[in-house]
């Protein structure tokens, strides 16, 4: 089954979805990395809370069917090793480590335009991944810069580093996603009535400031005394800004998927339409679905990173697919 080393694997995020969730066995997954199969299964494992050994095989592109219930994906737990379709190797997961479950649908936003999948989705990994930011920064506030008690967040700079680093990444999601709308979805829209998308792009002239704001905010934490009184106000300030943001954003997403998407059906693209426009949300997003993949996707519930994956399966350039595809097992 290939190589016998193997990676273990963890959420990158600082917290993840299922808090509290019961520890698991390590479990062996043998497949391709330029496999959909090998990529929803890895998913599912890791919101189970298994420690996941990954072993990539030995299969060349040519030798499997990219992104079918064929490809050559195999789960051992202990003596118990198992292989088939997406079904299956699903079925076989939830019976074994039953909590959280995470079931074998997903067909059911089959009659939803893609891009208001896209849409949709992107929006949950954006809120999950600013309400780990808005917690994080709560608990900072509340320590008023009094170290953590996780040895690996270090002294209070080196904390509020990384918490830089873990806000610039959302930042970096959410702007792209911004430019995803402003030149993919809202052109679509606007040609059809150049009114339907006012709000939602004078909602973006609104928050790229106060983004951008907020991550230079962090820069001024971080020059100050970690036990000044000063410091303990700006923590205070940063956390209350970042809350107000998350309630700005929640609602923004509300008024897109309440109000605008659901004229998406009536524009009546053609399937070729739609997959180029979806296409082009893959390209402009360029960082989301390289480098940032694996984070986009660990904001997401174990179902809904599937169905993304599902999006970047119907991809027409297969090497840009397989490049995404090896950006998540790295």
């Amino acid at each position: 089954m290939g190589n016998c080393i193997g990676r273990k694997e963890k959420l990158t995020a600082e917290f993840v979805p299922h808090d509290g969730a019961k520890v698991y066995p390590t479990v062996r997954l043998y497949g391709s990395p330029k496999s959909i199969l090998t990529a929803y299964i890895r998913f599912v494992l890791i919101h189970k809370s298994v420690s996941l050994d990954f072993v990539p095989s030995n299969e060349t592109t040519s030798e499997i069917e990219t992104g079918s219930n064929h490809d050559p994906v195999t789960i051992q737990v202990g003596p118990e090793v198992v292989s088939g379709s997406r079904e299956t190797l699903l079925g076989f997961i939830d019976a074994r480590f039953p909590s959280p479950s995470v079931g074998v649908g997903g067909g059911e936003d089959e009659t939803t335009p893609l891009l208001a999948r896209v849409t949709r989705l992107q929006h949950k990994s954006v809120l999950w991944q600013l309400e780990r930011v808005v917690r994080w920064g709560e608990d900072l506030a509340t320590r008023g810069g009094n170290k953590a008690v996780d040895p690996t967040m270090g002294s209070p700079l080196m904390e509020i580093r990384k918490f830089g680093r873990s806000y610039s990444e959302v930042l970096e999601v959410m702007m792209e996603h911004a430019k995803m709308e402003e030149t993919v979805l809202f052109p679509i829209f606007d040609k059809a009535d150049p009114g339907l998308s006012k709000a939602a792009k004078e909602e973006h002239a609104r928050d790229l400031p106060i983004m951008n704001g907020i991550r230079e905010y962090i820069k001024t934490v971080g020059v100050l005394n970690s036990g000044s009184p000063d410091y303990q106000e700006a923590l205070h300030n940063l956390s209350n800004r970042l809350k107000s943001f998350q309630g700005h954003c929640k609602e923004h997403f509300r008024e897109e998927e309440s109000e605008l998407l659901p004229f998406m059906e009536a524009l009546e693209l053609s399937k070729e339409q739609e997959e180029s426009a979806l296409e082009q949300c893959f390209i402009v997003m360029q960082e989301t679905h390289g480098r940032l993949l694996k984070f986009f996707l660990e904001g997401l519930q174990p179902n809904d990173a599937m169905k993304y994956l599902d999006l970047i399966s119907k991809c027409g350039d297969k090497e840009r697919m397989e490049s995404m595809l090896q950006m998540i097992m790295k």
